[in-house]
Formats: structure tokens, sequence, C-alpha cells
């Protein structure tokens, strides 16, 4: 069986007083999440908003990646499954 989706991301970025903000929704059709992150820059660094953005962005997208983790293992288990979280000792085989 062949599955294809589309999912849409938008990430927004913003600055104020040194603080680069950054939130990513990602939008499934059937639900939406929302990831947040920050990137506070000392008063002592230089000002590059690039860096402020990668790191905001970034940290925006690992929280969005913690969550849709979360989903999916919730539906694992869900469907009977083992304990499958990261924290998890595996139940056979190798850790990963």
């Amino acid at each position: 069986m062949t599955h294809t989706t589309e999912w849409k991301l938008r990430l927004h970025l913003f600055e104020d007083e040194g603080t680069t903000k950054a939130r990513v929704v990602l939008d499934t059709t059937a639900t939406s999440l929302t990831g947040h992150g920050a990137a506070y820059r000392s008063p002592a660094d230089t000002d590059v908003p690039e860096i402020g953005d990668e790191v905001a962005a970034g940290r925006a997208l690992r929280d969005l990646a913690r969550q849709l983790l979360d989903i999916a293992e919730r539906d694992i288990a869900g469907m009977g499954a083992a304990d499958l979280r990261r924290d998890a000792p595996p139940a056979l085989g190798w850790p990963t």
C-alpha cells in the first residue's frame, strides 16, 4: 500500500530587545501543532541576526519534533505495542 501526504509547516521569526523568538506551526490537516524556541543574545555578543534566527528556529523545530514523537509513541502504545519510549529499554535486540 502506497501512502502519500503533505504537511504544511510555517516558521515565524521575530526579534525583541536582543531575544529572537521562533514559532513553528505544523498543519497535518487532521491536527495542528506549534513548537516554540528562543535565542538570547548577551549584550557583550556581536549582533548577528542570522545566528539568532538559526538557534531560535532550531529550538522551535526540536520542540515540534518532541511533540510529534510523543504523539507517535502514544499512538503506538494505543495499538497494543510494547513501551517504545526513547528512555525505555528495548524489549529485544540492540538499544538505539
